[in-house]
């Protein structure tokens, strides 16, 4: 028969393993940063020349997004995106842009989320210089909302969860589904799923 000391050790290991896992995922996030470097997307997918870098690469698909006109004709075949159904004289598109900003005085957040169209059609939603303060499950929504404060307003019909944020400090990229209404999504949010709580939000213009 279990004495009763080991009755209570057994307890508290039950019960402790599953509540020091618990606190760890909860807070964990909270003093560890997780930072992303990704390429600007269609310069990732471009066959770079052997006299430029993907840094150079980067720079001048970046450039060509952010003009009206299509991409120079000077631009080398070999950086026309694989995912292109055209040549260098197709533009990238920038559809959508706007900063980050703090959602209160706990949750803060920098940078800029512009959404992009390739000349196949793809949407990315791309996130430039960004930092939010870290926390558990924090996803990536694009809301149809204007100003988003809580859950009913995030998950506006028509709402979008474009998938878990990859890290709280850096460079990212993200697929939206092919189809989507881009002209209704007004925000971009950073919303953590198990508390419902906002903690950054880019206006989208």
């Amino acid at each position: 028969m279990m004495t009763r000391k080991r009755l209570i050790i057994i307890a508290v290991i039950v019960i402790g393993i599953p509540a020091v896992a618990l606190a760890w995922w909860l807070l964990s996030p909270l003093i560890i940063d997780k930072r992303v470097s990704e390429d600007f997307p269609f310069a990732a997918n471009a066959v770079i020349p052997s006299d430029m870098t993907i840094a150079d690469a980067e720079r001048v698909m970046t450039k060509a997004s952010q003009t009206e006109q299509s991409i120079s004709e000077n631009m080398p075949d070999s950086l026309a995106s694989t995912g292109s159904t055209g040549g260098t004289n197709e533009a990238i598109e920038r559809l959508k842009s706007g900063s980050f900003r703090d959602a209160d005085g706990a949750h803060e957040g920098s940078g800029t989320a512009t959404i992009y169209q390739d000349a196949a059609g793809a949407l990315i939603l791309r996130l430039e210089d960004f930092e939010v303060t870290n926390g558990p499950e924090l996803h990536v929504i694009l809301s149809t909302h204007a100003d988003p404060q809580g859950r009913n307003d995030v998950h506006q019909e028509g709402y979008l969860d474009i998938g878990k944020l990859k890290g709280n400090i850096g460079n990212q990229n993200y697929v939206i589904p092919v189809g989507a209404d881009v002209s209704a999504i007004k925000m971009v949010v950073i919303y953590c799923q198990p508390f419902h709580v906002v903690f950054s939000v880019a206006a989208l213009q």
